[in-house]
């Protein structure tokens, strides 16, 4: 097996361990980007409120993506932060 392969390999089983990781505890990690997103907002004065909340809603929807499944284990309802 060449370094390539192995590469793909080692990658490929990361992101399973990530989908599964996103699968099992996604409305944990939907509570810790409202957390963080919220924690921004507040230390900014609500100066970058729009930007603050399309960055949590991006990796909401990269995680989304990540897991596979258009499921919305993510926050089926919309948690943006400031609201």
């Amino acid at each position: 097996m060449g370094f390539l392969n192995k590469a793909k390999d080692a990658i490929n089983s990361n992101k399973n361990k990530v989908t599964a990781a996103v699968n099992d505890h996604g409305d944990k990690i939907n509570d810790g980007l409202d957390k963080v997103a919220n924690f921004a907002d507040e230390k900014t004065g609500g100066k970058y409120s729009e930007q603050i909340n399309s960055g949590a809603d991006k990796a909401r929807d990269g995680l989304e993506n990540l897991d596979g499944q258009q499921d919305n284990d993510l926050g089926g309802q919309d948690n943006n932060a400031g609201k």
